[in-house]
């Protein structure tokens, strides 16, 4: 490998020939190797784009050259063209405020900006990373806008996994509305409901932690770009905020505003914590929902048995025909991720000393990642697992008939007291409750027929 030395402010450094990365980045690959994954894609659009859109600001002002302006702005076109990616070398945990991640993406705009003007690498004394590329700016306040832009597009692409999942639940809604079953609280035997109020309740639950997503994007719109270093703007000309957000909104598609307080926005990340948070949230609505639908598929003779669940594939390696959850189980360990994530996050949140979270590379990780395991596996679980999810009619019918805790239908015409001697008789003797009652002579084969329909089981909510 050939090299060239490149020049920065603590000396020389040798970088390879062809790279478009500088001295920044070649220092900083040295310190952080933490994860062995790199920058989201997303991220890296996001901060090429406020390049881009810094770019435009800064010659509308005229304080950028457009001869050097337009070369950068061709060469953000040309990395968010998903060109040059692999240029972009450093971990996805690097530096406090992510100065190593902003340095690599104005080094190689810089680089390829200097080859579409005919120069060569490395020429910084005509196009420089720090006085042209991230002029006007700071990791500071470009690294809190790119994390909220990428966060944005990645919650929005996992809302439409979501959406999904919630037409596969509300299907089974209604697929299942007359499956009578048990229903259960504490674990133990309660009164009846349906499979379909059950998938119905999951589709409810996610619909509204579908909802408190919308809420979290509109905080994120409001960005702090042009508060450079503090918040207070230093280096950025009069206006500049205003212009580089107005074409950022216009290139990135999405509907983003300068924030009403740009120190809160280099200051605080509350708003970040609240996208986690409703991970974090949905996470536990998920893993309840996969934790009933696992118990509810257990057996086939020894376990509820209520569905029976799509293979897959062979549930075991040594129990020929063997069916497990295994997509549920996959989804539990999804959601037990993202609330470890949303652990971190609040640790980073709270982290920000005075002027400046440093925190970010961290949070936008561990909230990238929640995003993306939803947004991959959310339809492998609806298409492989909600939607082949079919009732045991049978079991559950059988199990609802043999209950003893229909008793408590009887409370209004026996009495509590004698309903539970008659609940304790049917568990001790098996002989269920429809018998008990006849036999004693407690209440008409009439009476107990209506009060034990399928009509009245449901309450009057039905």
């Amino acid at each position: 490998m050939s090299f060239r030395v490149d020049k920065d402010s603590l000396g020389d450094v040798k970088v390879p020939s062809e790279a478009f990365y500088g001295p920044f980045t070649v220092r900083a690959s040295l310190q952080y190797t933490v994860t062995g994954e790199k920058a989201h894609p997303d991220l890296i659009h996001a901060y090429t784009m406020i390049k881009r859109s810094a770019a435009l600001a800064n010659m509308e002002l005229n304080v950028l050259d457009k001869t050097i302006g337009s070369a950068i702005i061709k060469s953000c076109d040309e990395i968010l063209e998903n060109r040059l990616h692999d240029q972009f070398i450093i971990d996805a945990i690097n530096s406090g405020a992510g100065t190593a991640l902003n340095m690599n993406i104005n080094e190689v705009v810089a680089n390829r900006a200097l080859e579409i003007l005919g120069r060569i690498k490395g020429e910084y004394d005509v196009i420089s990373p720090n006085d042209h590329v991230n002029m006007s700016q700071s990791s500071n306040d470009t690294f809190p806008t790119a994390m909220h832009v990428a966060i944005i597009v990645n919650i929005l692409a996992m809302i439409s996994a979501l959406e999904g999942l919630i037409r596969s639940l509300e299907r089974k809604a209604i697929e299942f509305k007359d499956a009578i079953k048990i229903g259960r609280t504490h674990l133990m035997d309660a009164l009846p409901v349906t499979l379909g109020i059950e998938f119905g309740e999951y589709a409810y639950s996610l619909e509204i932690a579908k909802k408190k997503f919308y809420q979290a994007i509109d905080n994120l719109r409001y960005i702090g770009l042009g508060g450079t270093a503090v918040g207070t703007g230093v280096n950025s000309p009069k206006g500049f905020s205003q212009i580089a957000i107005s074409h950022l909104s216009e290139i990135s598609g999405l509907d983003l505003k300068p924030s009403p307080n740009i120190y809160y926005c280099l200051q605080s990340k509350f708003e970040v914590a609240n996208c986690s948070s409703a991970l974090r949230n949905l996470a536990l609505e998920l893993i309840k929902m996969a934790n009933d639908l696992r118990l509810m598929a257990s057996g086939p003779n020894a376990g509820f048995a209520e569905i029976v669940i799509p293979a897959v594939h062979a549930g075991s390696s040594i129990m020929p025909g063997k069916v497990n959850p295994s997509l549920a189980e996959c989804l539990n360990m999804i959601c037990f991720n993202i609330v470890g994530n949303d652990v971190s996050v609040a640790l980073a949140a709270q982290a920000g000393q005075f002027e400046l979270n440093v925190m970010l590379p961290g949070m936008t990780k561990n909230v990238l990642d929640s995003a993306k395991m939803l947004k991959n596996f959310l339809p492998t679980f609806a298409k492989n697992m909600v939607d082949g999810v079919v009732a045991n009619w049978q079991t559950i019918s059988s199990h609802v008939d043999k209950s003893p805790i229909l008793v408590t239908l009887l409370n209004p015409y026996i009495g509590y007291l004698k309903a539970a001697e008659i609940y304790k008789e049917s568990v001790k003797t098996g002989i269920t409750v429809r018998q008990l009652v006849l036999s004693r002579g407690l209440m008409s084969k009439q009476d107990i027929d209506r009060v034990l329909s399928k009509d009245n089981l449901l309450g009057s909510r039905e």
